[in-house]
């Protein structure tokens, strides 16, 4: 009998110490973590396999033959990804400067509590988010085809500049609305001109948010593949096109290659708008 109770409490002295060493809570966050962890970089570790993968055939789990040949295809001279990253950086670059010349004066007066109909003017920013893309550019297609937009760089830059405005505007608003206003006051009393304190005392106060809403409204074009399905192909070819066209093919090294080439700049931008879109900025978007 003392035996079987000795034995007892041995067990219920492991499974404390156990308990206490590994609690339910901890374990179920651990789990947490690692779940959450699959879910995200499962598929990037996917896609890293794929560019390096010269042979991989079902059931294998892993490829049977790896190498960079088609590394070498991508960036051969003969290649289209040369052209169409070049084409789809030179859209994003004007969509940039097209949402920019509306967004500032749109911002900036917008920022202003006194406009009249201030929320609808920025709500009607938020219109094309509100629709399916689909529905969306199908018709836009139509209608830039009465102009001649269609299969155009012009036509392409309006559709993207559709998605953009959105970015460059809410976060301009926000911009415009953290800046001291006692500077520009204290500027007009000294007196300089309206004209004057806005590019010298307005605008550089807000500049890091404007930068902010230019790499959004950057990333948004370069990403962009409805609208450019829809108006500009197949004379204007970016990258997501090539993207969707390899995939549809069956060509998946190319389109992981492609894919990892248009996850670069996403990556690389994030540090960037980190460090120029504060908490403070952030708070202020919609009001």
């Amino acid at each position: 009998m003392k035996a079987e109770q000795a034995l007892l409490y041995s067990k219920q002295t492991s499974v404390k110490r156990l308990a206490e060493r590994f609690p339910v809570d901890r374990v179920i966050q651990y789990i947490f973590v690692i779940a959450m962890a699959l879910m995200m970089f499962g598929p990037l570790v996917n896609l890293l396999i794929w560019t390096v993968a010269e042979v991989w055939y079902f059931p294998h789990s892993l490829p049977s033959q790896w190498g960079f040949k088609y590394w070498n295809q991508v960036f051969s001279p003969y290649s289209d990804v040369s052209g169409s990253l070049t084409t789809s950086i030179f859209v994003a670059l004007t969509t940039v400067v097209a949402c920019l010349c509306v967004s500032i004066p749109a911002g900036y007066a917008l920022s202003k509590r006194s406009m009249p109909m201030r929320v609808f003017w920025m709500l009607l920013f938020l219109i094309p988010q509100a629709f399916p893309n689909l529905a969306v550019y199908m018709n836009v297609a139509r209608i830039f085809y009465d102009f001649s937009l269609n299969g155009t760089f012009l036509g392409v830059v309006l559709v993207h500049s559709v998605h953009g405005l959105m970015f460059s505007v809410w976060i301009s608003v926000a911009a415009f609305s953290g800046i001291d206003p006692l500077m520009a006051r204290a500027s007009r009393n000294l007196g300089a001109g309206p004209v004057y304190t806005f590019f010298h005392i307005i605008l550089p106060q807000a500049m890091p948010g404007i930068i902010a809403s230019g790499i959004f409204v950057f990333l948004e074009s370069l990403d962009e593949f409805t609208g450019t399905f829809f108006v500009g192909a197949p004379d204007i070819s970016t990258l997501p096109l090539l993207l969707y066209t390899a995939s549809m093919e069956g060509n998946y090294q190319i389109a992981s290659i492609t894919a990892l080439i248009l996850l670069v700049p996403s990556i690389a931008f994030m540090f960037v708008i980190n460090k120029f879109m504060s908490a403070d900025m952030l708070s202020r978007v919609g009001k």
